[in-house]
């Protein structure tokens, strides 16, 4: 198990990718794989700007914005799996490590002292 976050949430943003690399687009996968990586790649993103945050109030918003990410990232891992059956086993992984991260987030956020 790797503790640190900003690798943890940059490995999770990368197996994303790879994982949408894979599936084919088409009408339906298209726009989910664009809201997936998107929402993804936005944790690592915002968890990396909370670490260089101005205040303990700028840290704990980029962190509840890390939270909703997370959960925006499960809803598009949940529906490319319905997407594509083929895939199905691969997004129950990557649901199962967001679903990690974002009880992760909310523990900071909640010992976060502002």
């Amino acid at each position: 198990m790797d503790y640190d976050l900003e690798e943890r949430t940059a490995k999770f943003s990368e197996n994303i990718i790879v994982l949408c690399r894979k599936v084919p687009q088409d009408v339906i996968t298209k726009p989910i794989i664009s809201q997936l990586v998107r929402s993804a790649t936005s944790i690592g993103a915002n968890y990396m700007e909370a670490n260089g945050a101005s205040s303990k109030k700028d840290f704990k918003y980029k962190i509840f914005i890390c939270k909703k990410e997370c959960r925006e990232t499960k809803y598009w891992l949940r529906v490319l799996a319905k997407s594509n059956d083929k895939f199905s086993s691969e997004c129950s992984d990557l649901w199962k490590e967001v679903q990690e991260l974002t009880l992760i987030f909310s523990k900071i956020a909640i010992s976060t002292k502002i």
